[in-house]
């Protein structure tokens, strides 16, 4: 039987009713102080409830994880409560909600720490900017990220830990699983390359050493909430971020070994959606296939029928988009009924209102 976007898959304990996820998408309107999710958060998930797995926007597992203003934690009894709100909008619409765990390392800002140090494997800049909102003027902006400070090797217990606490907070409010994020140049990323990992402990070096830390974060989400509940997202073949690699792959093929004996639900694949990127070769995802048997979700700027295409290939099970989503609330309906797509407003893509928000209309206003 071929697969497409509209075919049902089990999920470890849950059933997609489609392969049409929604891939998680940065847009920073928490409640402040503390970084809140809250009920404007709640509708604009719910609204979305038709995906087969909605996949938040990443949230941090603890203060020291923050990159960008704005976005949501899962490190205290607030964010639980916040997140529940949330939860329960999109259960009671039916849905299925994981939320993505992020640590940002060196992809950070001075103001997020009290010693204006973000911190990652070693002490090598990201040339990258952050969406920061100045605390004076309080407009938003991308901001240049400072060199980080490295790492104790005594301190990556208590990260792996922080990890695993915000699993089990996510379970309490509510959510279906986790995706920790290990991909775009965050913590674990810039562990498992050696442009951003120049360490001489156990977590550098051999390519063994550089998915330590995956391995060990991976062991304690699922060891945590079930290998049923947890995901992962990687990039591969990003290399923005001083992030290039010609090992990387050879990397990311022994890290999806691992995480086939862990027993990890899916590997959610970031591929580059930028005009000029390069394409994941036909090769890695076959490569992919035979270390890793389970479910293989992909994003970047796919399109309904490239989507239909890469599913009856067998080279992935889901397809997770993210524009299209943010535009298009019912984009599973529009799929299926061939219905014309909305476009995004780019300006309204961080912080601010509703607006931009939970304000696009469904199909049936806006193809009226």
């Amino acid at each position: 039987m071929t697969e497409t976007l509209t075919s049902q898959l089990e999920l470890g304990h849950i059933t997609l009713p489609n392969r049409i996820a929604m891939a998680p998408m940065t847009r920073s309107r928490t409640t402040q102080p503390g970084n809140i999710p809250n009920a404007m958060m709640a509708e604009y998930y719910a609204q979305r409830a038709t995906a087969g797995l909605i996949i938040t926007e990443a949230t941090q597992i603890s203060q020291q994880g923050q990159g960008y203003s704005f976005t949501p934690g899962i490190y205290t009894d607030a964010h639980i409560a916040g997140w529940k709100i949330v939860t329960n909008a999109v259960h009671k619409a039916d849905g299925r909600i994981f939320l993505q765990l992020w640590h940002v390392g060196r992809m950070s800002h001075e103001s997020f720490h009290e010693d204006g140090k973000p911190v990652a494997p070693s002490a090598l800049s990201p040339d990258a900017q952050v969406w920061v909102v100045n605390a004076e003027t309080g407009i938003g902006g991308m901001a240049n990220s400072p060199v980080p400070r490295a790492l104790e090797t005594s301190e990556i217990a208590s990260v792996v830990n922080d990890f695993r606490q915000a699993a089990a907070n996510a379970i309490k409010a509510g959510f279906d699983g986790v995706e920790i994020h290990g991909a775009n140049g965050y913590l674990i990323d810039e562990f498992l390359r050696r442009s951003s990992n120049h360490r001489t402990d156990q977590y550098g070096g051999s390519q063994e050493n550089r998915i330590r830390f995956l391995v060990e974060v991976a062991e304690a989400v699922a060891g945590e909430i079930g290998p049923e509940r947890t995901g992962i997202r990687m990039s591969p073949y990003i290399t923005q971020r001083n992030m290039a690699d010609d090992e990387i792959i050879e990397v990311m093929l022994k890290a999806a070994k691992e995480l086939d004996r862990i027993g990890l639900i899916y590997i959610h694949l970031s591929e580059a959606d930028w005009d000029d990127a390069p394409q994941i070769p036909e090769q890695f995802r076959h490569d992919l296939r035979s270390v890793y048997s389970g479910t293989i979700i992909v994003a970047g700027k796919y399109t309904k029928a490239r989507g239909n295409k890469i599913l009856a290939d067998g080279l992935a099970d889901v397809v997770a988009f993210g524009r299209p989503f943010i535009a298009n609330p019912d984009l599973p309906r529009r799929f299926a009924k061939d219905l014309p797509l909305s476009a995004f407003d780019a300006a309204t893509l961080f912080g601010g209102t509703k607006t931009g928000y939970s304000t696009y209309p469904a199909a049936t206003v806006a193809a009226s």
